[in-house]
């Protein structure tokens, strides 16, 4: 269990993870669909997470979700520990619908993010969808991860960016 507090002018943050837990999910970032993506990561991921965000959402939602990301992140690194009886290498091909996202990680200490997928709306409700890639990295270089995902195909943003966080989730579990 690791417990991360984050206080910038823009963010106040405070997240709890159990990457041993039982996908139970408490999320509230102000931010609705990425509320639903952070739990969607969290059950794929068979973790427990609590996270509250208090974010400058009047200016836009970018602070939040990259600020999430890097709490996260560090959350995640906390509770590994010195990484020992981990498998260390997870991937995962997830559909939804039309959409097909595939994920591989590496808890390395090497952090590195390719991100390689198109969205052909701005915004899946009140998210913009270029914060995905925000987030992923601020993830990735936090928890220090190698990451990879790759958007196979797809033609819904929702679809698109839900498989793109239940394929992390699933494979950080067979990681972890």
């Amino acid at each position: 269990m690791s417990v991360i507090e984050r206080k910038t002018k823009e963010t106040d943050i405070k997240a709890e993870l159990n990457v041993y837990g039982s996908s139970k999910a408490e999320i509230d970032s102000g931010i609705g669909f990425f509320d639903h993506m952070l739990t969607a990561l969290t059950v794929h991921g068979g973790f427990d997470l609590k996270l509250k965000c208090d974010g400058d959402l009047y200016v836009d939602g970018h602070h939040t979700v990259e600020d999430c990301g890097i709490v996260l992140g560090k959350a995640l690194s906390e509770a590994l520990g010195d990484k020992s009886g981990i498998v260390r290498f997870g991937s995962a091909y997830v559909p939804m619908d039309e959409a097909l996202s595939f994920c591989a990680v590496d808890i390395s200490g090497r952090p590195y993010l390719v991100f390689d997928a198109e969205f052909t709306d701005d915004r899946t409700g009140t998210f913009d969808n270029c914060l995905t890639e925000e987030f992923f990295r601020a993830f990735a270089f936090n928890s220090l991860i190698t990451l990879h995902i790759n958007e196979q195909y797809g033609t819904n943003n929702h679809h698109i960016v839900e498989a793109i966080f239940k394929s992390l989730g699933r494979a950080l579990k067979e990681a972890i």
